[in-house]
């Protein structure tokens, strides 16, 4: 009987062992933290070996190949020792593919990759397409593969798992944007990091097709090196492309072919040039796969995109509060800052992933009136900003960090949390951030 290793038991990890142990692989499964309760239970359900709160090396290393959780580092001790010993470190997601029959779509970028999978996925559904939806989104590829497969799966893919593909190969591929991010994960180099997103192109042919951000250079640098050639439709928010799509004033314009597929602005759900970006990225997918413009066109109409990206909080005195707590790179807050025309109190701060604020200057000379810190160190924040915003105020509590916006804003301004930041020194990640903010807009609204 084959063995394998696991390195983590979130949802990734769970996924992986469950279907390692339906294909009939021995499996031990190592967490260096705590294993959830309602995941302990999972694992002893099927009788699947596990460890908690220490990496055991000799076990781990009894695995054929180890599949280790994105969040891992491959510089930390225990994949340093496992790589030493010449075994296989893989990814969750390409385990996963061994044992799907469906042609796959992997969607990457720093920034729109959640809300352009999500609405790819909803833009192939409303066509009748037999898919599935997996990947950063979602219950894990291999936790679903366990009870069945689909024709297509549409996968978010961050470069932390990019890394750890070998063989996967998507049939279409999306790079929304690659800007800086993660980079004390590349030793602080871009270069690096472009390189990781590129490396999801690895094994594509002519026979498939990559659809990407034209105005983006580090998108474009990174395609000059590749040695693979997929069919390339470029995106574009400045001039008209031969072969992908466009989008002007009058709205979004895309070419597959002769096929001529055009859309007003208005009639499209998501806001703003990003969004543009991530709509005009999911239909170009969406009509080389179900090539059905009518679905394509009613699923542009009603989609609603996830929680905690330019999500609506509430209004309270004519003060509206909006949770952008996904906004976790200078990129993101770009975006939600260059978004709004209102007067802006931005609450922003957390974790520092080496950040460099420059780029946000002019949106914030021109839209902020006051910022909000919030985070254990705020030092780095407050003097990017010093000279460019009259109020800086700073607190650890988002309770307080809600309250003070409200006291520096009227009527017709705008409080956006948009962090810029990693949230883990306060928050157990961006989603309770988000939802503690929304629950004191909440407590605020009613006293």
């Amino acid at each position: 009987m084959k063995k394998i290793s696991i390195l983590g038991a979130g949802e990734s990890g769970i996924g992986a062992a469950l279907l390692a142990h339906a294909k009939g692989y021995q499996v031990f499964v190592s967490d260096g933290g705590t294993i959830t309760a309602s995941r302990k239970a999972v694992l002893a359900e099927n009788e699947i070996d596990f460890e908690e709160g220490a990496h055991t090396l000799g076990r781990i290393l009894e695995g054929e190949e180890v599949i280790k959780s994105p969040g891992i580092s491959p510089k930390s001790d225990v994949v340093k020792r496992i790589l030493d010993q010449g075994i296989p470190v893989i990814d969750e997601l390409e385990f996963a593919f061994r044992y799907s029959q469906g042609k796959t779509i992997a969607i990457t970028g720093t920034n729109g990759k959640t809300t352009t999978t999500l609405l790819t996925y909803h833009l192939l559904k409303n066509a009748g397409i037999d898919v599935g939806l997996a990947g950063n989104v979602g219950q894990s590829w291999a936790a679903q593969l366990v009870d069945g497969d689909h024709a297509w799966w549409v996968l978010e893919v961050s470069s932390f798992q990019i890394d750890g593909f070998k063989r996967l190969r998507p049939h279409v591929a999306v790079v929304t944007n690659i800007t800086p991010d993660h980079l004390d994960r590349y030793d602080y180099g871009l270069d690096k990091y472009i390189q990781a997103k590129m490396n999801l192109l690895t094994n594509m042919d002519g026979e498939d097709h990559l659809i990407v951000y034209r105005e983006d250079k580090n998108i474009q640098k990174g395609i000059s090196g590749l040695a693979v050639h997929p069919q390339i439709h470029e995106i574009s928010l400045e001039e008209i492309t031969e072969k992908g799509g466009y989008c002007d004033q009058n709205g979004i314009c895309l070419m597959l072919g002769e096929e001529i597929f055009a859309m007003p602005k208005e009639e499209i759900s998501l806001k703003g040039d990003h969004n543009m970006i991530n709509a005009m990225c999911a239909a170009s997918v969406a009509l080389l796969v179900s090539r059905d413009p009518k679905a394509i066109r009613e699923g542009l109409k009603d989609f609603k995109n996830a929680p905690h990206r330019m999500e609506s909080a509430g209004e309270i005195e004519g003060v509206s509060f909006i949770n952008d707590s996904k906004g976790t790179n200078v990129d993101a807050s770009a975006y939600a800052l260059a978004a709004y025309e209102e007067p802006i109190i931005w609450i922003a701060g957390g974790v520092d992933k080496g950040n460099d604020y420059t780029q946000l200057y002019p949106m914030v000379t021109e839209h902020v009136k006051a910022l909000i810190c919030l985070g254990r160190d705020n030092a780095k924040l407050k003097s990017a900003f010093q000279e460019r915003i009259a109020v800086i105020l700073e607190t650890q509590n988002m309770e307080e960090a809600v309250r003070l916006a409200q006291a520096e804003a009227e009527a017709g301004d705008l409080v956006l949390l948009s962090p810029a930041c990693a949230s883990f020194d306060l928050f157990k990640n961006y989603e309770d951030r988000g939802e503690q903010f929304k629950e004191a807009v909440r407590k605020l609204k009613k006293g």
